[in-house]
């Protein structure tokens, strides 16, 4: 138990040393790997599980999905992206999918928050409504 305590206190400072103005740095994630696989610690295998769980919680929480029934215009890609970096953060990845499946609206998914706004969504809850 003491060993894997420690291998999440080092992932976790590896992680910190990742970071670069709040962002997280693909280069310097690159050779911390690199680094640590190279080492004959025998919690190595522990740190990188550790180590890759905290870039991938990260690089959820820094990447949001907009599907729409129909194409957006640039105009509206452009609002969207600036309120969604206005409310998370700036260094939001942002992806702009069309799912006719919709029928209408949007759904916006940021991290584990999703805001559905869609027709689909609508129909559903009024479905099991009654």
């Amino acid at each position: 138990m003491k060993r894997i305590s420690q291998a999440r206190r080092d992932a976790k400072q590896l992680f910190r040393l990742c970071l670069v103005d709040g962002l997280l740095d693909a280069d310097r994630v690159r050779q911390v790997v690199l680094r640590v696989s190279e080492t004959n610690n025998r919690n190595r295998l522990i740190v990188l599980c550790e180590f890759r769980r905290l870039v991938k919680f990260d690089s959820t929480k820094h990447s949001a999905t907009v599907e729409s029934a129909t194409p957006l215009q640039a105009e509206m890609k452009a609002s969207i992206q600036a309120e969604l970096s206005r409310v998370y953060g700036v260094g939001l990845n942002t992806t702009f999918i069309h799912n006719p499946d919709l029928i209408g609206g949007m759904r916006i998914k940021v991290g584990s928050d999703v805001y559905d706004g869609s027709i689909k969504a609508r129909l559903a809850t009024l479905e099991s409504r009654f």
